[in-house]
């Protein structure tokens, strides 16, 4: 009796793991392909969306900040600052609001970049370097 309530359990669990693991698979293409289009948008290479931490350079190029902002990312505590500044410079850079950088690339990134790259916001140029 135990045997089979184990079985049922191990059963269910392997299927959770299945079905997390599909989930999280499908997040990551879209976000790959949400983030490439974003590059491609502002003269960058899309490809560029598919190298860990080479990827957020280029954000933080396309935003407009110094590329050396791309180590300060790298610092505890610091990289919640520098990633909130940069989202909101992404934002003013495709003519998007402060809001939009704060609500819909800081915290939903996965729709904001979808929105970014696929409606019908245009890159205006680097925010920071306008201000």
């Amino acid at each position: 009796m135990y045997l089979i309530a184990a079985e049922q359990q191990s059963s269910a669990a392997t299927t959770g793991m299945i079905v997390g693991a599909l989930v999280a698979l499908v997040l990551l293409v879209v976000s790959i392909a949400a983030m490439w289009k974003v590059f491609t948008k502002a003269g960058q290479p899309g490809w560029a969306a598919i190298i860990p931490f080479y990827n957020y350079y280029v954000l933080v190029r396309i935003a407009g900040r110094p590329g050396w902002w791309f180590l300060l990312a790298l610092i505890p505590i610091v990289n919640v600052v520098i990633s909130l500044v940069v989202a909101i410079d992404l934002a003013r850079s495709y003519g998007r609001s402060e809001v939009f950088g704060v609500v819909g690339l800081w915290l939903f990134s996965v729709i904001g970049f979808l929105i970014l790259g696929f409606g019908s916001s245009r890159y205006q140029g680097p925010a920071a370097a306008r201000a």
